[in-house]
């Protein structure tokens, strides 16, 4: 019995490995008289064996550009899948009676597609299907990265004949937190004079270097100096030698001016869609229209704006794209057309491209601007002569600076439940008739945790922040 054992154990031992190292074959099969219940399933680039049990004598293919036929003997037919599609087989016996039609039914070679899926796509639940003439993927890819190569490989095999039923798993939800941060400073500085001279009952000479001096030769006669309507710094020195009269102005400005400009938005978007932020307004523009000069508006928009696309490649690794500007109405700059005056914009602008992965921060622009202007005006020869020249001489420095700093750091996020948000409103509470007009209190006292937020005073940061 021992022995019986073993030498069972011995045949079903080297079948199965002669099953193992022999290769995969194309099925069979058996046409018996009359129509096939099933068709013919053959996949592309490989070849079944038909057999009859009646000899035929004339065979044929309905569409040959899909399979191709050859006879082995006359009970034996060798079919060959040519391209995807469906098409019949037909017998006939030697006496011109039909013996059966079988349906062809060519597929898409998906034994060798999973097998290049598993070796480019290793560890990813893929499933695959044939469905007519095509391919069915389906299952969950861990990023929409692997999900294109899949696509890109299925449709290599199945051109334009591929359905995506699958599935990108993890978070695919991205918040971009961006910082805007801006830093302005104006240094102005200007010194300028002006003579007046008069002499005689009712003739003056009046000689002005500055932009300060606002003479006529009546106020000389009078013996008054009068200055422009907003000056500033300006000092007025008068005195008379005999007939002569003389008038010295002098003018020096010195001004300084720091802005700073800050906007933190926050926006969610989901992976390869595009989100959107405005901080600003919209300026009219008046445009005309048609040949009939009918104007109308448009409006052009200003502010802090932001547009992002976040994809998700892999894991925590995120691809974003982004286009963000800061403008603002620039005043200096007018353009007049039609009897309407419009504004100019300043604008600092960046659109690139960057990845980076969950709380990671990139500063993606820092934006030096260095503006210097230095004037000096002179009465001609005069102002050339020392020291007593000076009197006929106007000097004018300004300096522009400004720096904008773009800052961005995007997070992968899932949603809360509604309560576990709180909202700057919640700290507030209508005050009643009693607080208002007997108390002088705008809003009420509010209660719970939240209250005990909102009775701090707002000599710090406060609002709605999220981290």
């Amino acid at each position: 019995m021992k022995l019986r054992g073993l030498l069972a154990a011995g045949v079903l031992g080297m079948s199965l490995a002669s099953s193992a190292l022999t290769p995969v074959v194309a099925q069979s099969l058996i046409v018996m008289k009359g129509s096939v219940n099933q068709p013919l399933i053959v996949p592309m680039n490989r070849a079944v064996v038909v057999e009859s049990d009646t000899p035929f004598s004339e065979l044929s293919i309905a569409n040959p550009g899909i399979a191709d036929i050859s006879t082995l003997s006359d009970k034996t037919i060798y079919v060959l899948g040519k391209a995807p599609g469906r098409t019949t087989m037909t017998l006939l016996s030697p006496d011109g009676k039909l013996i059966s039609n079988v349906e062809v039914h060519v597929t898409p070679d998906i034994e060798e597609f999973k097998e290049r899926l598993q070796e480019i796509l290793p560890g990813e639940k893929i499933e695959v299907r044939t469905a007519n003439d095509g391919i069915v993927l389906s299952g969950t890819v861990s990023s929409t990265q692997k999900l294109d190569r899949a696509l890109d490989l299925a449709d290599r095999y199945a051109k334009d004949h591929v359905s995506n039923l699958m599935q990108v798993g993890g978070t695919q939800q991205v918040m971009l937190k961006v910082r805007f941060a801006e830093m302005a400073r104006s240094v102005e500085k200007s010194l300028s004079t002006s003579l007046a001279l008069g002499g005689g009952t009712d003739a003056g000479i009046l000689g002005a270097t500055g932009t300060a001096a606002s003479q006529t030769a009546e106020d000389l006669q009078a013996g008054t100096y009068r200055l422009k309507p907003g000056t500033q710094g300006a000092l007025a020195l008068g005195f008379t030698a005999g007939a002569l009269q003389f008038g010295i102005l002098l003018e020096a400005m010195e001004s300084k001016g720091v802005v700073r400009t800050l906007a933190e938005p926050n926006l969610t978007a989901l992976s390869g869609q595009e989100a959107k932020f405005l901080a600003g307004g919209e300026y009219p523009i008046p445009v005309a229209s048609g040949n009939n000069g009918t104007i109308s508006i448009e409006y052009k928009p200003f502010g802090v704006q932001l547009n992002f696309t976040p994809t998700v490649i892999e894991g925590n690794l995120i691809n974003l794209q982004i286009d963000a500007a800061v403008s603002s109405i620039d005043t200096t700059v007018t353009v007049t057309s039609g009897g309407v005056s419009v504004n100019a914009f300043k604008t600092r602008e960046t659109s690139t491209t960057v990845e980076m992965r969950d709380g990671e921060s990139f500063a993606i622009a820092g934006l030096l601007q260095d503006d210097f202007r230095d004037l000096n005006g002179q009465v001609p020869w005069l102002g050339d002569i020392p020291i007593l020249g000076s009197l006929f001489r106007s000097a004018n420095y300004q300096r522009n600076q400004s720096e904008l700093v773009i800052i961005i750091t995007p997070h992968l996020v899932t949603p809360v439940r509604g309560d576990a948000l709180a909202l700057p409103t919640d700290r507030v509470r209508l005050p009643s008739e009693k607080d208002l007009f007997l108390f002088g209190k705008v809003a009420g006292s509010p209660t719970g945790a939240a209250g005990e937020v909102a009775r701090q005073d707002f000599s710090g940061s406060y609002g709605y922040s999220m981290e």
